[in-house]
């Protein structure tokens, strides 16, 4: 359609990281009336179910960041507690899962994207997960917008890595070629008993913020250099995390893409692209937790 080809025109000549810190600029002031006059737009907007929120109502939050933000109620996800499996990170839809094949993931029928750029462009980071596999899921603006655990797990690495701020919402990832290896994005990766695993916490526009647990803000500010920080993986400074934990939140609305070591997991069979994900709830089974520790320990 027409209207469609201007909106992704339109994304390749706006300012886009222009925009999205003006838009963060608001999104962080406490305006008072104005705040909660937008977040009430915003909540009928996009149907919000404000009753799963521990804060239920506009008046409750003091900057549009904290409504988008917001906690959930206790008791409104359940965390699956089965060691041997990994329970969905956020609340979302799947954008495309599978495997990752000759180092290659599926962004859209058409368009694929390099594992090794979406990590940073080291192949020595990318190589644990050549031959695994993936999971992209997209989080609308409705959704609740913090990021947990999948799995138990140890943080190794973090890199920034600089790039466009395009939107990644189901239209312009079936019109942008390597949307998710080309925007701004927290790459971080973890040690599990089963093996490693990295999650890819990506921009869009009018993303005002990606935070982590242990870092705080890491972006903005935008930079035009790759930074990587190490986590050691024992002793009083390692970074542990529980299954269901929280490890890091948008402000505003993003994709978040998994990859997994082979033979590391294996997805739900009646999962796919646009299943809809629930914090907590069953992601995929451990296929071989005693093979993947040995591989670990060698």
């Amino acid at each position: 359609m027409l209207i469609n080809k201007i909106k992704i025109a339109l994304q390749y000549i706006m300012p886009k990281h222009a925009i999205s810190r003006l838009v963060g600029k608001f999104a962080a002031a406490k305006a008072g009336w104005l705040t909660t006059k937008a977040i009430k737009m915003f909540i009928k907007a996009y149907d919000i179910n404000m009753s799963e929120a521990k804060l239920k109502h506009a008046e409750d939050f003091s900057s549009f960041n904290d409504f988008f933000t917001r906690e959930l109620a206790d008791g409104a996800r359940t965390i699956d507690n089965n060691p041997q499996t990994l329970c969905y990170p956020v609340d979302g839809a799947i954008s495309q899962q599978g495997d990752i094949v000759d180092g290659q993931l599926i962004q859209a029928k058409g368009f694929n994207y390099s594992l090794n750029s979406l990590l940073g462009g080291d192949e020595a980071t990318a190589a644990p997960f050549q031959g695994g596999k993936f999971s992209c899921i997209y989080l609308a603006p409705k959704d609740y917008h913090r990021i947990h655990m999948p799995m138990a797990a140890t943080l190794r690495e973090m890199i920034y890595v600089p790039g466009e701020l395009f939107s990644v919402n189901p239209l312009t990832a079936n019109n942008v070629p390597d949307l998710f290896a080309r925007n701004e994005r927290v790459v971080t990766i973890f040690d599990t008993e089963f093996g490693k695993f990295a999650m890819v916490l990506v921009g869009a526009t009018i993303v005002a913020s990606i935070e982590t647990t242990w870092a705080g803000t890491i972006t903005p500010p935008a930079g035009k250099d790759i930074f990587r920080w190490s986590y050691p993986a024992t002793g009083v400074d390692a970074i542990t995390f529980n299954k269901g934990d929280e490890m890091g939140r948008f402000k505003l609305g993003s994709t978040v893409v998994a990859t997994f070591e082979p033979d590391m997991i294996e997805f739900a069979a009646n999962a796919g692209p646009e299943t809809v994900t629930r914090l907590g709830e069953f992601f995929a089974d451990v296929t071989d937790s005693s093979q993947a520790t040995e591989v670990i320990e060698q």
